[in-house]
């Protein structure tokens, strides 16, 4: 597991993209996604990281600042996509 938040975040994208490609879709189909931070101050970091990786695409965004599983993971991303 990646130690730092960015390098968390980027992989947990690289893993919706891998998920979306299995179902023969890419980032620009996913309609909404829901962010769970470990911590509040990860927020202008996510932001940044999720903006590098969705470019112009906005899609519907949730975040929620929550206990997660494994104290590890400073986040967890879930995605909604059409096709």
């Amino acid at each position: 597991m990646p130690g730092t938040f960015a390098q968390q975040a980027e992989q947990a994208w690289a893993n919706v993209e891998a998920q979306l490609q299995a179902a023969g879709l890419g980032l620009g189909n996913i309609v909404k996604h829901t962010t769970y931070l470990s911590d509040r101050k990860y927020r202008a970091e996510y932001r940044d990281v999720r903006r590098k990786v969705l470019g112009n695409h906005e899609p519907a965004l949730t975040v929620i600042i929550a206990d997660i599983f494994d104290e590890a993971w400073l986040l967890e991303i879930e995605a909604v996509a059409a096709g």
